[in-house]
């Protein structure tokens, strides 16, 4: 049994679970599940709450990605995490330009993504699924801690027809939002499909309103979500096999990140001990000049992929790691032109909310889905409801940029959101993932071992400490892990800064688990923020 703290118990059941960022959205898929529907139900039902209960966070107006597994059958994914429009252009663009305001957004594929899923592997009728979300936006709910904190934080963010709904709540504990608007818009699109808002009314209203602020989103980029079912990518570690989507996800990252401390005896070193932290984020810091070289829309720049994780490669990889001393990263994202002292790639030829589900009968299902920053680019469709993303600010607008992430038309963005699921003697064993931006992985890293090297349960290894790699040898580290550790890491050169003991900064993991022995639905949740994780 692992001797990691928690501070709620892991919940467990025999017929299903999920986990999301909020109670009442994770309650929202334990009802679809027990009123017969399975985790594709329940995923989409968590997360067309979760539109309506953690509104800045994620919505209608985003993008994302769903890892599903069938019992029985082939893990898949779906890849709804968007585009950039027709006319986005790197001169169309300024910093400003790329976070807030009407130029800011892709082509949001979240609602599509949510119907396909379930036209493909559901049981239930939309307006079923949608229906605790209908009910949660008309009727109203009392904002949690997190709710009332961003909230506040971001309504300046806002637009007039944002700030009409979120300026009239008062962003305390126990107050009560209600979103008629965003009611009458879930209500539509549950009653007319995908093409109410692909091409439809919404979609049209969408594109003029866009269009007359200046932005360039319009009706025929809307008309094609690009939506895509894909194969997920995979590697073996310790004789598990673990899986992500691919490229534009980023997730390959998460994947040779693992690669590269397979060899290591990490359980020797001993959990969040100042040799583990130090060996892990040495690694990260390997696994994330590569992402930022290679990552990209694979229809326009082709990623070595099979020779990234590559026991050769990965080998001469290791080899750059001083076991006593941090070395120099350029950080999360390409900055401008790196100095001999950064760590570099290798050479090789040739504001997001996490939700999980698994049901009675073993299917699984994981999506992590966004609007980028609070509210996405701050930008309401007036009367619907309904924010736009802005995840141009993913994107690089340096035409001199040598990365894949130049913006370009009808490109997709490099995506880190990344939900993981990992298989033990091929059966489904857990998923689990996170928020975060660039932190989603290095955050979904720390967790998987946690899991998998010191024997936590789901509750434990989301609470674990954590820490989070920037540039130079910029380190954030949440005060739980001791100070002598804090102290012996400086020694070797990190620069670290205390960031709480539980911080947003390392985001807010979720997990759901199938117990190799008793086969009952184990889940967790991530106490950053106001997730809960439910099961019966």
């Amino acid at each position: 049994m692992s001797t990691l703290s928690r501070t709620r118990p892991s919940v467990g059941g025999l017929n299903g679970a999920v986990a999301s960022a909020h109670p009442l959205a994770s309650q929202a898929g334990l009802e679809t599940l027990r009123t017969g529907g399975n985790a594709i139900d329940a995923i989409v039902a968590t997360a067309a709450t979760l539109n309506v209960v953690e509104p800045y966070m994620s919505g209608i107006g985003g993008v994302g990605f769903l890892l599903f597994h069938p019992a029985g059958g082939d893990t898949r994914v779906l890849n709804f995490s968007g585009y950039a429009p027709r006319a986005a252009t790197a001169d169309q663009l300024t910093p400003e330009d790329q976070d807030i305001g009407p130029k800011a957004c892709l082509v949001p594929c979240n609602l599509g993504g949510w119907l396909e899923a379930l036209q493909a592997h559901g049981t239930q009728p939309a307006d079923q699924v949608f229906s605790r979300a209908i009910e949660l936006a008309e009727r109203g709910f009392p904002l949690h801690p997190v709710n009332a904190r961003m909230i506040e934080a971001t309504l300046p963010r806002l637009n007039e027809a944002g700030r009409a709904i979120y300026g009239q709540v008062e962003p305390r504990i126990g107050s009560v939002l209600r979103q008629p608007a965003l009611a009458e818009t879930l209500r539509n699109l549950a009653a007319h499909g995908a093409e109410w808002f692909h091409g439809g009314p919404l979609g049209q209203k969408m594109a003029d309103y866009i269009q007359s602020e200046g932005g360039l989103l319009t009706i025929e980029d809307l008309q094609d979500p690009k939506l895509e079912w894909q194969e997920p990518i995979s590697i073996s570690y310790r004789n598990l096999e673990i899986k992500t989507c691919p490229p534009n996800c980023e997730g390959f990252q998460i994947l040779q990140t693992l690669k590269l401390l397979e060899p290591y005896d990490l359980q020797t070193m001993g959990h969040n001990s100042a040799a583990y932290i130090h060996l892990l984020s040495e690694t990260i810091k390997l696994a994330t000049a590569d992402r930022i070289k290679w990552s990209g829309d694979p229809r326009f720049h082709p990623l070595p992929l099979e020779e990234l994780l590559s026991e050769s490669y990965l080998a001469e990889r290791r080899n750059q790691i001083d076991s006593q001393r941090a070395s120099h990263s350029e950080g999360e994202r390409w900055q401008g032109k790196r100095t001999d002292a950064h760590v570099s790639p290798g050479k090789v030829d040739g504001l997001t909310t996490h939700l999980t589900a698994v049901d009675a009968a073993g299917n699984a299902a994981s999506i992590t889905q966004s609007l980028g920053n609070g509210f996405g680019s701050g930008v309401f469709i007036p009367d619907t409801g309904v924010a736009m993303n802005n995840f141009a600010y993913w994107t690089e607008i340096d035409p001199d940029c040598p990365t894949p992430g130049l913006i370009g038309p009808g490109k997709r963005w490099s995506c880190c959101m990344s939900p993981v699921h990992v298989f033990r003697d091929g059966q489904f064993w857990f998923s689990m993932a996170t928020p975060g931006s660039y932190g989603i992985l290095q955050t979904t890293v720390q967790m998987i071992l946690n899991v998998v090297e010191f024997a936590a349960d789901p509750q434990a290894a989301i609470e674990a400490p954590r820490f989070r790699v920037y540039e130079e040898t910029r380190m954030e580290i949440e005060d739980r892990v001791s100070e002598r550790v804090r102290n012996e890491l400086t020694q070797w050169g990190h620069s670290l800064e205390l960031i709480g003991d539980y911080s947003l900064l390392v985001g807010g993991g979720q997990s759901v688990m199938i117990d190799p022995v008793s086969k009952a639905r184990v889940a967790g949740a991530d106490p950053r923020r106001d997730g809960y994780a439910v099961a019966y």
